[in-house]
């Protein structure tokens, strides 16, 4: 699920400066005021006087002052010694937790009705959900010199320099180089601002793209589906595939309804007037519509004419748009001059061969041939497109789904008896009473409007929220499962927050540790239920579900690196051409990868997450995260101490992925450990 944290908050390429060497004409060895500082402090500050000059006439324009204010600048601001630099460090800590955690209070309180499922949404809602209150912070911060006090007295460091030297350094050096990183480049507020509003349309669009299913009807007018079953795009459509395995051939049935109708939204062929309306009827295979013949809504039918019209290339161009208002920045971003580079080099601090690499490494095994194998004899048949979401491995996914909905909407009617229990929740998965009963207090539930996510939090005394979709009659299982989820990523932000060496590092390395540590929850909530704790052979079915589940989300992955280096080829583009790209990719990987599996070419499910319209190349962030998903897990099982390893894990704070990990497990990031497990699951599994 999509975490909304910090970082969006000072800008999505604030997290890591991959900065280049300083050019020849800002070396200032030479510079007077150099030594007018080397002479008043001392010959052991002309190394950080000689950077902090160079650091910030980097990025000192015109409208900051002429050549006399910057000297007058740095003679007033600069920290002459160790105990002036504490002093200033101190002062700033304190200072940006507050500012950037009620920046992001203020920005979740606009967005609270928009996210949240509290009732009808207001015009007003649009406005304030694509308001963003921190879009002017670093603006303001250069404004007014504040960023540049931090860019004079703390050292700037690359990717390169933290790989090869951030094991010897201490918290402090780490706390100071995220303290830099803030500061980094200097995009401008109508720019973020932009981004933010694009990021807000793309949410609203999504978020409302709701598929009525019990109006799916086939050629005879039947109808596969219960009344009022509301399914968002992608996630719900998904897991309904993954719950229709327990329920036979009339499963099967609706499996290949909803693929269907997967493909219908990919290519927009979609008629306009399906989507979110309860009063209208659907034929996804002849595409046909009609007036509802039946209604299982309360809800006034929408002014719109019942016709075939598709959706006019809609989801193309929110993504499109989302592209649009990213690359405003890329003019001020040198160092990582494109989306892309910032995603890889700053976000996840790995280089993007690397992560396209490990996710090859994952498609391109023998291992899934091998596991389609077992799929196919469990299933009885060939295996069908939409089997990329089989989930037969699950411990429990021979359960009766509904009879799971009925025990968690017994459990959880609201989302604040999900709160009332997180305590026992938090023991049964191994935490110590005291520290789930602080856990639980520090952690917020609310009914999202969505499928769900987890909201971190910028400051300690603030808390991190955890967002579910809870029906009127209750939380489903799908919704537990998702709130399980969303749980680890709350564990993880309290830990990181308030265990970390300054809040300046609270986090992981990259999205893909936090959700590494959420599908570490995520795969316990049958327990969590009541379920039997699995046996030797439900633990290597695990193993296969977490390999089959990160080889299918690699693929997704593959697809959306591959759009947006199209879009950079062709920023001009319209609409319909980038969904003829998508579509084109999406099939190209899927040649590639999945017909030799599957038996089938030129499928179009790859293209089917929505994450690709609303999240801005966020989902390379998930195959990476199951890879470390089972590197956690692994180090858990050595300890059998789920809670102390995790707290342990989450509070070494943002380092870059590899240190993060080596510490935690003893390796580094990469899928050799899956692959390994899954091997040998696969000679245990009968």
């Amino acid at each position: 699920m999509k975490i909304l944290g910090l970082a969006a908050m000072l800008a999505a390429s604030a997290a890591l400066p991959a900065v280049a060497a300083p050019p020849a004409e800002v070396a200032l060895q030479s510079d007077p005021l150099v030594a007018e500082l080397v002479a008043k402090y001392g010959q052991a500050q002309a190394a950080r006087a000689e950077r902090g000059l160079r650091q910030v006439k980097a990025l000192w324009r015109a409208e900051d002052g002429s050549r006399a204010d910057l000297e007058a600048f740095v003679r007033a601001q600069f920290a002459g010694d160790a105990k002036a630099q504490d002093a200033l460090f101190k002062r700033l800590e304190f200072a940006l937790e507050s500012l950037e955690g009620h920046m992001q209070e203020i920005g979740r309180d606009f967005k609270w009705h928009a996210e949240l499922d509290l009732g009808p949404l207001q015009p007003v809602d649009e406005i304030l959900s694509g308001y963003d209150p921190g879009a002017h912070v670093r603006d303001d911060a250069f404004q007014n010199k504040l960023a540049f006090v931090v860019l004079l007295n703390f050292r700037m460091s690359t990717l390169d320099e933290r790989l090869k030297e951030g094991a010897a350094w201490t918290g402090r050096q780490w706390a100071e180089a995220r303290l830099v990183d803030r500061f980094a480049e200097r995009i401008p507020a109508s720019v973020n601002l932009a981004i933010a509003q694009a990021s807000g349309a793309a949410e609203r669009y999504i978020a409302g793209y709701n598929l009525w299913m019990h109006h799916l009807v086939d050629a005879q007018g039947h109808r596969a589906f219960p009344a009022g079953k509301r399914l968002l795009s992608h996630w719900n459509l998904r897991d309904e595939i993954k719950s229709q395995y327990a329920q036979g051939a009339a499963g099967l049935g609706r499996q290949r309804t909803i693929q269907k109708v997967m493909e219908r939204i990919v290519t927009q062929t979609i008629p306009a007037v399906v989507i979110d309306n309860p009063a209208v009827d659907w034929d996804p295979f002849t595409n046909q519509v009609a007036p509802a013949a039946v209604k299982d809504s309360d809800r006034p039918a929408a002014a719109q004419p019942v016709s075939a019209a598709p959706e006019p290339d809609t989801r193309y161009k929110v993504w499109l748009d989302d592209f649009k208002a990213i690359r405003q920045a890329d003019p001020y971003c040198p160092a990582a001059p494109t989306h892309i580079a910032r995603s890889f080099e700053q976000g996840r601090q790995l280089p993007e061969a690397r992560v396209v690499q490990m996710l090859r490494d994952v498609c391109g095994s023998p291992l899934v041939a091998r596991t389609a194998k077992v799929i196919q004899a469990r299933l009885g048949r060939k295996l069908e497109p939409f089997d990329i979401w089989f989930n037969g491995f699950r411990p429990g996914s021979h359960l009766d789904e509904a009879k799971l909905d009925e025990l968690v909407r017994r459990r959880f009617p609201t989302a604040e008896a999900y709160k009332q229990e997180m305590p026992k929740l938090l023991l049964a998965l191994g935490f110590k009473p005291e520290k789930a009963a602080w856990l639980a207090s520090n952690i917020e539930v609310d009914p999202a409007r969505g499928s769900g996510h987890a909201m971190g939090t910028g400051r300690r005394g603030d808390h991190p929220r955890l967002r579910t979709r809870v029906g009127k009659d209750g939380m489903d299982y799908k919704g537990f499962n998702i709130a399980v989820h969303e749980n680890g990523h709350n564990v993880e932000q309290s830990f990181s927050m308030h265990g970390a060496p300054s809040p300046l590092m609270a986090g992981v390395p990259n999205t893909s540790f936090t959700e590494a540590i959420a599908f570490t929850f995520q795969a316990r909530d049958l327990e969590l239920l009541g379920q039997p704790k699995p046996s030797e052979e439900d633990r290597a079915l695990a193993v296969l579900n977490d390999f089959w589940g990160t080889y299918e989300i690699a693929g997704v992955a593959l697809v959306d690196i591959a759009a947006w280096h199209w879009m950079y080829e062709h920023p001009d583009a319209k609409p319909a051409e980038f969904r003829e790209a998508v579509l084109k990719l999406s099939r190209d990987v899927w040649n590639q990868y999945y017909a030799p599996v599957f038996g089938q070419r030129d499928c179009v499910l790859l293209g089917i997450y929505s994450h690709m319209v609303n999240s801005f190349l966020y989902l390379p962030d998930y195959p990476v995260g199951h890879m470390i998903a089972f590197q956690i897990q692994r180090q858990i099982e050595k300890t059998g101490d789920l809670g102390g390893e995790v707290e342990r894990m989450t509070s070494q704070g943002a380092l870059t992925p590899d240190l993060w990990m080596t510490r935690a497990t003893g390796s580094p990031v990469g899928p050799e450990a899956l692959l390994e497990a899954t091997a040998a699951a696969l000679g245990k599994v009968r």
